[in-house]
């Protein structure tokens, strides 16, 4: 039996939140993004360049592929950044339907317009690349195909997005495209495994290379510089939807707070 003079327990004055969610709060997010934006794209261009330089005119020509090689530096980054864009639009769906985290659909709208670009300068670079090598300009091979299907599955979640950002509708069907989109990721990635190709298999695996490494070190540059580059863009198309979302519900407000 309780005594009446009891005391009772003290109710909870604050909740503890998550470090994920920690810069839930756009107002904080932008406070970091604003720090982060402008380094992240000077040292991308600055990384960039330097690879480039490297790639361009400090490395021999390949024994087997001559100066062609070179299409290198550019292709497999934007190839590793066009799947790895789509990646982070899977995490940043899952996010938001699980977690239900405020910022996530943004990021997911922020890495779609660079991560298509990428998947298509690879396109293009690839043919480049592939016209001396197989003396074609495409194939449709396991890997260009899947990576093809990458490209419309880029625009189609940007077409998606946008129309669910201008109808109102739940974005959680733009999520959920994000998600369904991610199979394709893997097939890219064992294409060449699971089907005969005439695309070479991975260069780079976990803890093994087969490039040398004369080859390897600008091409570790290059991926590395357009990686900041890309994080750089996706942080500024992060913080100009931000602004659109606030003009916009600003504006709102002040329709409603107007006499008839």
């Amino acid at each position: 039996m309780l005594r009446a003079n009891a005391p009772a327990k003290a109710a909870p004055t604050s909740v503890k939140i998550l470090p994920m969610h920690g810069y839930a709060n756009p107002t904080r997010f932008l406070s970091l993004a604003r720090w982060l934006t402008l380094p992240l794209l000077l040292g991308g261009l600055a990384v960039t360049g330097g690879a480039l330089i490297w790639a361009l005119f400090r490395v021999p020509p390949d024994r087997l592929m001559g100066e062609t090689v070179r299409v290198m530096y550019i292709h497999v980054p934007a190839a590793w950044l066009g799947m790895g864009g789509w990646t982070a639009i899977a995490i940043a769906s899952l996010a938001e339907l699980v977690w239900r985290h405020p910022l996530a659909g943004i990021a997911a709208r922020a890495v779609a317009v660079p991560g298509a670009v990428f998947t298509a300068i690879c396109l293009v670079t690839g043919s480049i690349w592939g016209r001396p090598t197989w003396g074609t300009w495409w194939v449709w091979d396991g890997r260009l195909t899947s990576m093809l299907v990458l490209l419309f599955l880029y625009f189609g979640y940007i077409a998606l997005a946008g129309a669910v950002q201008r109808e109102g509708a739940s974005s959680r069907i733009a999520a959920i495209f994000g998600l369904i989109g991610a199979v394709n990721v893997p097939i890219i990635n064992r294409s060449v495994v699971w089907w005969n190709s005439l695309h070479q298999p991975a260069s780079i695996t976990l803890g093994k290379s087969a490039i040398d490494p004369t080859f390897l070190w600008p091409l570790l540059a290059a991926t590395i510089g357009f990686s900041l580059l890309f994080g750089g863009i996706v942080l500024m198309r992060m913080r100009a939807i931000i602004a659109d979302i606030q003009a916009e519900a600003r504006l709102r407000r002040k329709a409603m707070s107007e006499p008839a």
